[in-house]
């Protein structure tokens, strides 16, 4: 039980339903935020019941204390395709009155040293570890005395939080979009690397055809590098089979674009000889391929903005347990999906 007189912004999240960047966003009016008016007013509501002051965390963070976090990333900084975590994280901080002081590390242990030094001697409250893309890692030691949660990256300390992508249910909604069609001969091109994505994605791909009741034809799965090189490769050789697939899931925009260079060599239209959908929502990419590419939306501002708001729980000593969560992504729907017509009709 809390104190009296004592409510926090955990206690406005719990009773709301919600997360607590949530309910940062929502009383300071963070415009890009992606909350409803629904859920803005009933964050509303509740904070107005139980008598708690917006920016009362941020005021308690500021005591004698830097006021800032830092966001460590090896090469998300750099890349457009993932700042989308960058802005989850900024805003969600900057509703709660912090800063946020970003470092690139570029996957340089070396240079990522000198960073949390620097940020250490800034006195920071906290860290965002983040990753470019989902693997698991064991944090740096030098980080094992701060709050750090990691973005977009899991690992076997159980102490440490954690948000990545839900691989699973992004890959079955990938191919229930297809099963949802009409297709049952469905390719999957996956990542031939062993990361937790790729196993992952297989798992979800595997799911959902066995919940349609259809039998996975082993020789339609294969592995290949992630990159439009590598998709091309991989379809050609899928899709100049006698018994080619109606449709395709790729493990990414990348291996999807490939794909459609080799539909179109082999003389097949997208989507009415062979369905394509894809996994990222990488802008310029699948909204710039034609027809515009159906795809699963890596949920980057959303982890950006929960991964923020644990942060800011774990350095205000509330509640102090680590938490991993999945966050699920959004399909996209284009054009590259249509109902199959008969192989060589």
């Amino acid at each position: 039980m809390r104190a009296a007189g004592r409510v926090s912004i955990s206690d406005v999240a719990a009773d709301a339903g919600v997360s607590i960047s949530t309910v940062s966003a929502a009383l300071n009016d963070v415009g890009s935020a992606r909350i409803s008016p629904r859920t803005r007013d009933r964050i509303r509501e509740v904070a107005g019941r139980l008598g708690y002051v917006p920016n009362g965390l941020a005021q308690g963070l500021r005591r004698q204390r830097s006021g800032m976090v830092g966001f460590i990333g090896d090469e998300v900084a750099t890349t457009p395709y993932a700042v989308g975590m960058i802005l989850g994280a900024q805003e969600t901080l900057r509703a709660a009155g912090i800063l946020m002081v970003l470092m690139n590390s570029q996957g340089d242990p070396a240079l990522e040293a000198r960073e949390i030094e620097a940020l250490r001697q800034q006195r920071v409250e906290g860290i965002l570890y983040a990753s470019m893309y989902h693997r698991r890692l064991e944090p740096p030691a030098a980080l094992r005395d701060m709050a750090t949660v990691l973005l977009d990256a899991e690992t076997r300390v159980p102490e440490v939080s954690w948000v990545v992508p839900d691989e699973v249910a992004g890959a079955r909604a990938a191919v229930g979009e297809l099963l949802a069609h009409g297709h049952r001969r469905i390719g999957f091109l996956n990542n031939d690397e062993d990361i937790p994505a790729a196993r992952l994605r297989l798992r979800g791909f595997r799911a959902a055809m066995k919940q349609a009741g259809v039998a996975v034809d082993p020789t339609l799965v294969g592995g290949a590098p992630p990159s439009t090189s590598g998709g091309y490769d991989a379809a050609r050789r899928m899709l100049q089979r006698a018994d080619r697939p109606t449709a395709l899931f790729c493990f990414s925009d990348l291996m999807a674009m490939g794909a459609y260079q080799a539909a179109r060599e082999l003389g097949l239209d997208v989507p009415a000889d062979v369905s394509i959908v894809g996994y990222d929502n990488m802008p310029h990419v699948a909204d710039g391929l034609l027809p515009g590419l159906t795809t699963v939306e890596l949920p980057h501002y959303e982890m950006g903005a929960w991964a923020a708001g644990q942060l800011l729980a774990l350095i205000s000593a509330e509640p102090g347990q680590a938490r991993h969560v999945r966050l699920r992504g959004q399909l996209v729907r284009r054009g590259s999906v249509a109902v199959p017509r008969p192989v060589g009709g």
